[in-house]
């Protein structure tokens, strides 16, 4: 009976695809604050080709993903086809492409998820980046909801500098995928509740600038979106991610 050890996890006596199948879900963890369900499954055929460092491909499969940054994801699935990969760094507990590869993805949000991120300091010290009129803005509580209809609603409390008084902003607005990268604001509304229009078309242009999908995925890793759908109080988004280097957590992510 063999003993091949990934950092602290021992892997005894397991064929090559279970092995290679453990270190990825365990590298694949580590970029994970939390998680309800994480599991990578590695295929060859036959498994003899692992040790020239050839896979067939890999399925991933996450639920319950809280992110570092602190944003949630429901779940997470990316299918990889036909990649090679160095199999003597498996042996030290790392992951490494020996070339760049692309996987089908899945990737689902609830609108708790949203929410949650959405109230983040993460992503609020994205949006506070936004200045008006001269004035930075401090954000209270954003509160979005997906209604029936495949929309989505936007409501916010913005005090705008030193003022004493909050600007309520409210809003409903499509989603839109620009250039298969970028989520758009599209055939905006802005609601009679809103106590500055001009204010709330700022915070809608801001938001479109920022939320490119490559500020968001994980070092190694370009996501493109074919299709994005808002239904039945859910965002998903399906497409390719282009994966250069296997994702690593970095220092930042290290002290967080």
């Amino acid at each position: 009976m063999t003993s091949i050890v990934f950092g602290n996890l021992p892997v005894p006596g397991q064929s090559g695809d279970r092995v290679v199948s453990k270190a990825v879900t365990a590298a694949i963890s580590a970029l994970f604050k939390q998680a309800e369900k994480l599991e990578a499954i590695v295929r060859a055929e036959p498994v003899a080709k692992l040790f020239q460092g050839s896979v067939d491909g890999f399925d991933f499969i996450g639920k319950g993903l809280l992110m570092h940054s602190g944003l949630r994801v429901e779940s997470m699935e990316f299918y990889v086809q036909s990649v090679a990969i160095d199999f003597g760094a498996i042996f030290k507990g790392q992951v490494k492409l020996k070339q760049s590869t692309q996987a089908n993805m899945r990737i689902e949000l609830s609108e708790d998820d949203l929410n949650a991120s959405f109230n983040t300091d993460f992503l609020i010290e994205k949006m506070q980046k936004l200045t008006f009129k001269g004035e930075n803005l401090n954000f209270e509580t954003v509160q979005l909801k997906i209604q029936n209809d495949g929309s989505l609603k936007l409501d916010s409390r913005i005090r705008v500098g030193y003022a004493a008084e909050r600007q309520q902003i409210s809003l409903t607005t499509q989603l839109e995928v620009e250039n298969r990268q970028r989520i758009q604001f599209s055939n905006v509304s802005h609601g009679s509740e809103s106590t500055d229009l001009e204010l709330s078309q700022a915070l809608v242009e801001h938001l479109n600038n920022m939320l490119d999908l490559d500020k968001f995925a994980l070092d190694g890793m370009q996501l493109r979106v074919d299709q994005l759908r808002l239904r039945n109080q859910k965002l998903t988004l399906y497409g390719m991610a282009n994966i250069t280097n296997f994702p690593r957590r970095t220092a930042t992510q290290a002290a967080a």
